[in-house]
């Protein structure tokens, strides 16, 4: 990563560092563009020269890197390498199987992980970034990707910072660059040349550069460098591709390590046991390495890719679009959620409903003032600017071509005010200004009451306030008016805003959603707590939370969380559900007390004031119109901005974590309780329990029973609370259900050894082709006890395996309370009864198989009833123990 001081040597060939320099007409020259942009034949043989404005994307692979990706995995090496071992020592039969295994394996996952990629790549499309370029003297929304440099950009509050840039003209610009210095206040830019010597590029006032964004203020800049060759891309070309690690990655991780953990106390103990006992190194190699396949999670690559890009594409159907795949199982686990007011428990179409004057009179001079304000303001124009244009549009035009602008100064969310400089009709100059009451009331000297100015004295202070508070407390959002009468000047600062004569005020209404309490309802009951996250003042706040289900008895301002240490604010969190009055920072820090409680906090935003929030969540939360950077910030982006849309979302997600879950469940405690079958056996057999050949066919007939789990139903009840990662529930589950097979495969060595007489190395089978077969056994593993003792374990472990999956996948009485999906459901079917068919089919005598007696079907019905019978005991017990 490069340092952000350049180095001297670097400066001199440096045409970012040039740039900031020379004077705006030799850049321009330099770049070959103008102060009109480039032409379309240009931007389109730039963009030819210098690809995408792309930087850290995740990479969309080529089909040839996801096959190498699926073939070095170390399973299929491990499988490649006993596969040509078993040719080497004539084992054609089981070199085969294995070969077919690794074929099957490998396409699998290719094709599973390109049909997730292209899911992924078509979501990831819906979501535009756009950015404003000047080109042949018009402005025009293009997509980000495609500018290019020489290309001229405007720039206002809440975009992202398109490439790196020379500033042209820039107006009360700050810029927000932590991505790249970690600094968390705005910095100051300017148009100026920036001749300072030992500067970095970073330091440079006349510089922006890609992956900062302006807080607030406007400007016209040039692109230098787009993609790659950004100061950020650069910086990031190491990082691409790379994702933070969630809560779910970690957990698979483990769980992971915990199988190969079985595997590694496990097969050495296979191999020496067998080996000392039957003699046969060769044989207990083989039957080690297979064991060692099968308790291998070879599947859950697969698993875990197919149930997220499934869980996407459902989620998207639901209209929220997934950026982040991973990010699904954190939004099911999900149980707090910080959202904004406005546009989320409101309908986000504000209206102007009084424009008065300080004793709540109307006046039409207070409404020309905002109109004027809102018309001339060169920034973003928010819902209010939008309600007070509208408004005046329906009530009839000012005759807005006789005023003109002559400067501005932008709102930015410190001052939380802003003002245009106006010349009236009649010559006159005028600054007038709109904000938040008390930002206003600190900045004006004197007020007006009919037609008299007044000054602010203390006494008369604390009604002008009142009047304030009363409109707030009907729910009004209010706003300020301010004049001052100026001289003949032409550039202001923020520094004008003094003395200013208050007017007046704008109160407008934004009222709840009819849908919003009936989704925080809704919500509330599948375990995810509402807090309510506002930059808001506290009065509106209390009104619109207490009328859509949320407590508001308690309200933390901004101020209060100003004065918490991080261990106040945690205890605060867990008692308040509304903060007001908070600033980008506050925001961010109740996110990260909440996530310090152990809380798995989703935030959702659309402003430029909740970045660092929604950077800061579990799992961020924008919506498709939303500022640039709040879209850039979050994981996923709502197509609607309505708390039902969330809540239909949030159940997606818990039912792909569910089905990732079955598999993990499966095969943790599957494993588990072969660890005791297989060494048992292994002790207290004169043979192998089972060929290695027979090991490798079982674990691939089982690990197609469980391709379908990704399509299967998940009841209500199980997705009625958020799903975290909990390692402590699945180690309780599989020590508790793990050993249950180990029970029936004892019972059923037990059938084999003395009701079948497996006992006797000598046994003769009644069939005379078999007992040609067997006429002259090598040793006692090729004996016909040892075929069927084998076999019929084989039929029992492949069919209890597979059948346990519709025990394990619900907490409900499996087929009764609840059902698989017809996919699980026939897959299983057919899995069972090809494991009954291999003894008598003509496969048998390759792979080691002798038919059944008919007696042994009966006792394997038995067994089977059982087993499902008990595992469902203990599964309802752990589930009434709240550990599952």
């Amino acid at each position: 990563m490069p340092s952000l001081m350049d180095s001297t040597a670097n400066r001199a060939t440096d045409p970012i560092h040039d740039a900031a320099t020379k004077e705006i007409a030799d850049v321009l020259q330099r770049l070959g563009t103008s102060a009109t942009g480039l032409t379309e034949e240009e931007a389109a043989a730039r963009l030819e020269q210098h690809g995408p404005n792309e930087v850290g994307q995740e990479s969309r692979h080529e089909w040839l890197h996801r096959l190498w990706v699926a073939v070095r995995n170390p399973l299929v090496i491990l499988l490649t390498v006993l596969s040509i071992l078993s040719y080497a020592t004539h084992d054609v039969p089981g070199g085969t199987l294995m070969l077919i295994m690794v074929v099957l394996g490998v396409t699998l996952r290719f094709v599973q992980e390109t049909k997730a990629n292209n899911a992924a790549a078509k979501l990831k499309a819906m979501i535009k970034v756009t950015a404003t370029v000047v080109r042949e003297g018009q402005q025009k929304e293009i997509p980000l990707r495609q500018l290019v440099p020489g290309d001229v950009v405007k720039l206002s509050a809440g975009d992202m910072i398109p490439g790196d840039v020379r500033l042209l003209v820039a107006k009360d610009l700050f810029i927000i660059q932590a991505t790249l210095t970690g600094e968390s206040l705005p910095v100051e830019k300017h148009d100026a040349r920036d001749t300072r010597a030992s500067v970095s590029s970073i330091e440079r006032t006349n510089l922006c550069f890609l992956g900062t964004s302006v807080e607030s203020g406007a400007a016209t800049a040039v692109i230098l460098a787009t993609g790659a060759q950004t100061y950020f891309g650069k910086m990031a070309s190491s990082l691409a591709g790379q994702q933070v690690e969630t809560a779910f990655d970690k957990g698979v991780k483990k769980f992971v390590w915990l199988m190969l953990t079985f595997m590694l106390v496990m097969v050495p103990m296979v191999f020496f046991i067998n080996g000392f006992m039957k003699h046969n190194w060769k044989d207990a190699f083989f039957f080690a390495m297979a064991v060692a396949v099968g308790l291998t999670p070879e599947m859950l690559p697969m698993i875990v890719s197919v149930c997220l890009s499934k869980g996407a594409l459902a989620m998207s159907k639901k209209k929220v679009i997934v950026k982040k795949l991973n990010s699904i199982q954190n939004f099911g686990a999900m149980d707090v959620l910080c959202t904004d007011k406005t546009g989320t428990l409101t309908i986000d179409h504000v209206i102007l409903e009084l424009h008065c004057d300080v004793f709540k009179n109307e006046s039409e001079a207070v409404l020309r003032d905002a109109y004027l304000i809102s018309h001339f303001q060169t920034g973003l124009k928010n819902v209010l600017d939008r309600a007070v244009l509208k408004y005046k549009q329906l009530h009839g035009e000012l005759g807005i071509d006789k005023y003109k602008m002559v400067d501005e100064i932008p709102f930015d969310f410190s001052r939380r005010m802003m003002s245009v400089a106006i010349e009236l009709p009649n010559g006159e100059r005028q600054l007038l200004t709109k904000g938040a009451p008390e930002a206003v009331f600190a900045k004006c000297s004197h007020f007006e009451s009919d037609g008299e100015i007044l000054p602010m004295e203390p006494i008369l202070v604390g009604d002008l306030v009142q009047q304030v508070n009363e409109l707030s407390e009907d729910g009004f959002r209010v706003l300020a008016v301010a004049t001052k009468t100026l001289g003949a000047q032409t550039s202001f600062t923020k520094a004008d805003e003094s003395g200013l004569v208050l007017t007046g005020y704008l109160a407008f209404l934004d009222p709840p959603k009819d849908s919003a309490a009936k989704a925080i309802t809704a919500l509330r009951q599948n375990g995810v707590t509402v807090k309510v996250l506002t930059g808001d003042n506290d009065l509106v706040t209390r009104k619109v939370c207490s009328e859509v289900g949320i407590q508001a008895e308690k309200i933390l301002l901004g101020s209060q969380v100003e004065n918490l240490t991080d261990e106040q604010l945690a205890k605060e969190v867990e008692t308040t559900d509304v903060f007001a009055r908070l600033s980008p920072a506050h925001k961010k820090r109740v996110v990260q007390a909440l996530q310090r409680n152990k809380h798995v906090v989703g935030f959702m935003g659309d402003g430029i004031n909740d970045a660092p929030a929604l950077r800061a969540a579990d799992v961020g939360l924008s919506v498709d119109n939303a500022v640039d950077i709040a879209k850039e910030s979050a994981d996923m982006i709502l197509l609607e901005k309505d708390l039902m849309v969330l809540e239909e979302g949030v159940l997606e997600g818990r039912k792909v974590f569910v089905n990732i879950l079955k598999y993990i469940r499966m095969g943790a405690s599957s494993n588990f309780g072969n660890m005791f079958s297989v060494l048992g056996a292994s002790a207290w057999l004169k043979f192998l329990p089972m060929q290695p050949i027979q090991v490798l066919t079982n674990n691939l007939l089982y690990d197609f029973s469980q391709v379908p789990i990704p399509t299967d139903n998940v009841g209500s009840a199980i997705i009625s609370k958020p799903r975290p990662w909990a390692m402590g529930e699945i180690a309780k589950f599989i020590i508790c259900i793990g050993p249950i097979s180990s029970i029936f495969d004892y019972t059923t060595y037990a059938l084999m050894w003395f009701y079948f007489k497996c006992s006797n190395l000598d046994l003769v089978p009644a069939l005379p082709e078999l007992a040609r077969r067997f006429a002259n056994p090598v040793d006692s593993d090729h004996t016909y006890a040892a075929a069927l003792f084998s076999t019929g374990w084989f039929v029992e472990s492949l069919m209890t395996q597979t059948l346990i999956v519709h025990v394990i996948r619900t907490n409900q009485i499996p087929f009764i309370q609840s059902r698989a999906s017809w996919q699980l459901t026939m897959t299983t079917i057919a899995i069972m009864g090809i494991g009954a068919f291999l003894p008598f089919s003509p496969l048998a005598q390759y792979l080691g198989f002798v038919p059944l007696p008919w007696q042994f079907w009966p006792l394997l019905a038995l067994t089977l009833v059982c087993y499902v019978g008990l595992t469902q005991l203990i599964k309802t017990w752990l589930v009434r123990k709240a550990w599952v």
